[in-house]
């Protein structure tokens, strides 16, 4: 049956809705990024660029680098543009714009975050890499979804027991990374942990200039916790919405980080830009190394 006009809403050139892009313009493997601006310092290391569009908040560069065909997508920040791209780049994959039906056959994507976060624990240094094994949502995202099957149940249960936060209408979901893409991008180089997904910047992740927070132990409960040989490492806005999302749809995903700041020393990196570069060039070589 037809997806609807309402449903899949499509630009009058036929590209998708928010990302204004067709089928044909995106790579089997996605480089995503919060930051517009940091489109340009992924793609600033391909070979050459064949396409470059943009709407709103969402900048995509498609090119090559060392022969393999790579986009890198803005995102923007938080998991409600998380839940527009991850819908919007496996429709240009998996549906028919023209008959408007989901393909017989689906194409699975590899979509890779390159992100800055903020560590939890004080043994993290500042301008280090942090390769998210799972993702902790603090929002709302995947409670919208059938997605019971892609969560890690025995973690949420021992996360919520741990936290007591359903007084404050707090339900943590759990989703794991790509086992495959963990592999692809570990390395001596990167520590690997699980990454809280926060609905906010400031409250939602214990900070407080004026307003009053509600939770006053915030960090120390995430920090305390730990599931297998994984403790909570850092806190960031899009990760478990990637790992629920990519899941669903039958793509792998990993989140990768540059811890910024740390919260516990209070530690604010000094050279941010440098830190991305590098994560930049760590995550092509290890894509590359790995065709």
């Amino acid at each position: 049956m037809p997806i609807g006009d309402s449903e899949l809403i499509l630009n009058p050139d036929g590209s998708i809705y928010h990302l204004n892009l067709l089928p044909e313009d995106i790579a089997t493997t996605i480089i995503t990024v919060g930051d517009p601006n940091r489109v340009r310092q992924v793609s600033k290391f391909f070979d050459s660029i064949e396409l470059q569009k943009e709407k709103r908040e969402f900048i995509t560069h498609t090119g090559h680098y060392q022969g393999k065909r790579i986009s890198v997508i803005s995102t923007g920040i938080g998991t409600d543009n998380i839940d527009i791209v991850f819908n919007e780049l496996d429709a240009l994959a998996n549906i028919d714009f023209k008959t408007r039906e989901v393909k017989e056959k689906k194409i699975p994507l590899d979509i890779i975050r390159i992100g800055t976060s903020g560590a939890i624990q004080p043994d993290i240094p500042i301008d280090s890499f942090v390769l998210s094994a799972s993702g902790i949502g603090l929002d709302s995202l995947l409670h919208f979804y059938d997605a019971g099957q892609v969560r890690n149940l025995e973690m949420e249960k021992k996360l919520n027991d741990h936290l007591g936060w359903k007084q404050y209408n707090i339900t943590p979901y759990a989703v794991d990374a790509d086992e495959n893409l963990v592999e692809i991008f570990s390395s001596n180089r990167i520590q690997l942990g699980i990454t809280a997904t926060n609905s906010g910047f400031y409250g939602p992740q214990g900070r407080t200039l004026r307003l009053p927070l509600r939770i006053p132990d915030f960090h120390d409960k995430l920090a305390s916790f730990s599931f297998g040989k994984h403790p909570i490492t850092n806190l960031e806005m899009e990760t478990s919405s990637m790992y629920g999302l990519a899941k669903l749809h039958g793509h792998r995903s990993v989140s990768l980080n540059v811890i910024l700041a740390n919260r516990p020393t209070r530690e604010f990196s000094k050279q941010g830009y440098k830190s991305i570069d590098n994560l930049i060039e760590y995550a092509l070589e290890k894509l590359i190394a790995n065709t």
